[in-house]
């Protein structure tokens, strides 16, 4: 049986295959995807109540940082079990409407690139440390790789109905 959304952070994981997780954090494609989109299109809604594609990138952004705290607390083997988060409470608190696209792809690179060096110093054995986040234990692997996994959720949903 395949995973679904309503699976979580397996659905997320179970997008990123086989890929080397260091590797999955190289790939720049969706970067130069949204930094090639007009004003128009990152401002776009396809339906009432639904995300703009610059409150989607400043969701993602969210999202990386707090899976990669998740990640580093339980790389160094910290079980305290760390809370889920209220996505749509952040999205409706964050600015991304109220900045430029270059403004917000600006923050999610200097994510990714904290992100980068987080993982580029793990250890195998940091990689293999379990941890629990609100109703899920994973490996810091399994975080790491549902980051990039939610990623590609998303870019499929904006290259689905947003384009």
């Amino acid at each position: 049986m395949a995973l679904t959304i309503s699976d979580g952070f397996p659905y997320y994981v179970s997008l990123t295959g086989s890929t080397d997780v260091r590797q999955l954090f190289q790939d720049e494609t969706n970067f130069k995807l949204l930094a090639s989109l007009s004003d128009s299109q990152v401002n776009y809604r396809y339906a009432p109540g639904k995300w703009s594609i610059k409150q989607i990138i400043e969701h993602m952004t969210d999202h990386e940082r707090i899976m990669t705290y998740r990640a580093l607390r339980f790389s160094r083997k910290d079980t305290t079990v760390l809370p889920g988060y209220d996505q749509d409470l952040l999205v409706e608190n964050g600015r991304a409407n109220d900045l430029t696209l270059t403004d917000v792809l600006d923050d999610f690179r200097n994510v990714r690139q904290a992100s980068k060096s987080l993982v580029k110093n793990l250890s195998s054995q940091q990689f293999k440390l379990k941890g629990t986040a609100w109703k899920f234990e994973l490996t810091v692997e399994e975080f790491l790789r549902a980051t990039i996994g939610h990623e590609l959720h998303h870019m499929a949903v904006i290259r689905e109905k947003y384009l």
